[in-house]
């Protein structure tokens, strides 16, 4: 199995960013889908994930202004980001898991993509 993230890069506050991470070997439209992202000193903090049957569900720091999606057929699990903060700035990975029960509980996963550098310009 191997998630590779892309779109990463230096933005300034306000602007808008879209990940994408492209899943191979494994059956992309069974599994749960989560972004996560860490900064230096911090913990992994969930983002955001997607469920198998196209459910999101959003951590508070960035609802309304991220928007996670999924495309089966090109086994893509996409983040947009609008209205970007300092505070988002870490290092982005996606992640998959078999009917997750937790969301945001990093344990829930079982592979991890190794990430995609974002960095908010204050």
């Amino acid at each position: 199995v191997q998630l590779v993230e892309s779109g990463g890069g230096d933005v300034r506050i306000g602007d808008s960013l879209t990940l994408s991470c492209v899943a191979a070997g494994l059956p992309f439209s069974n599994y749960d889908l989560g972004w996560f992202r860490q900064s230096p000193g911090n913990d992994r903090q969930f983002v955001a994930s997607i469920s198998y049957a196209d459910s999101p569900y959003y951590a508070a720091s960035v609802k309304g202004r991220f928007t996670i999606s999924r495309d089966n057929v090109k086994n893509t699990v996409i983040l947009r980001m609008n209205n970007m903060k300092p505070e988002d700035t870490a290092v982005y990975s996606c992640a998959a898991a078999l009917r997750i029960g937790v969301p945001w509980a990093v344990s829930e996963y079982d592979y991890w993509g190794p990430g995609t550098q974002v960095a908010v310009a204050s």
